[in-house]
């Protein structure tokens, strides 16, 4: 008996992963990222029965949080360098693509050399490949910068492959059994992991950002007229050409 659609077409995607992941890391000109968002953190004085080193005494009952932050990150595989982005708002496709956007102006400088960037993620309701925003955003992001931007999919409950999830396991851990009962503890910890020895680059987000933002279907036709789909898995692989950078280097 045949093994069922949907795992015949996990093992595809994984096969197309197995391609274009060591692909992207032997290319000189071209960068992978893993990108996601951790689940939201609930700031107060809770128990988050974990264990620590130190005597924690946490409130015995569920009062209302004071605020809650969400973690997103963007890892570097082959560098072990992860940036962390905390929000008080929504994890929408603008937020996704301005903390790209954020980064890329940043390391640039230091990148060069890369013409295409791979993009690890999860496909979230947020940032999947059919998602009207988040791909006029990257189509937008791909010529301001004039890189070329292939999207690479984890497939449905697969994400603990994608590498940044490591990442998150690590800042679970470290802190696992404190209290996160301020944005300054969650900042403070979140500053002082460390993934292979390095601390991550974090700031927190302040911007507000509005969730159900959509094109129209011909805005979206238009789109996925500059977007090449890989043919039998055009949700999980797909590449943006690069536009003609209208970003002066120096």
């Amino acid at each position: 008996m045949p093994p069922p659609k949907r795992v015949r077409q996990t093992d595809a995607i994984f096969d197309q992963l197995k391609q274009v992941n060591p692909q992207a890391d032997r290319a000189e000109d071209t960068l992978r990222i893993s990108i996601d968002a951790k689940a939201t953190v609930v700031i107060g004085p809770f128990s988050r029965r974990g264990k620590g080193r130190t005597k924690t005494k946490a409130a015995d009952h569920d009062f209302k949080s004071q605020a809650t932050l969400t973690p997103f990150g963007i890892f570097l595989p082959q560098y072990d360098d992860l940036w962390l982005y905390l929000t008080h708002s929504k994890v929408t496709s603008d937020f996704i693509v301005d903390r790209l956007e954020q980064w890329w102006q940043e390391v640039r400088l230091r990148f060069l050399h890369v013409k295409t960037l791979v993009i690890n993620l999860d496909n979230g309701p947020e940032n999947h490949s059919r998602r009207t925003q988040f791909l006029k955003r990257i189509v937008e992001f791909a010529r301001k910068y004039g890189l070329e931007v292939q999207l690479a999919y984890y497939p449905p409950y697969h994400s603990k492959y994608n590498p940044i999830e490591r990442c998150w396991g690590i800042l679970e851990m470290h802190w696992n059994g404190s209290l996160l009962d301020s944005i300054e503890a969650v900042v403070g910890f979140a500053s002082s992991m460390t993934w292979k020895g390095k601390h991550p680059r974090v700031s927190v987000v302040e911007t507000v950002y509005h969730t159900g933002v959509r094109l129209k279907s011909k805005e979206m036709k238009a789109l996925e007229s500059e977007v090449v789909r890989t043919v039998g898995l055009g949700k999980w692989f797909v590449k943006i050409p690069a536009g003609k950078s209208s970003i002066r280097d120096g």
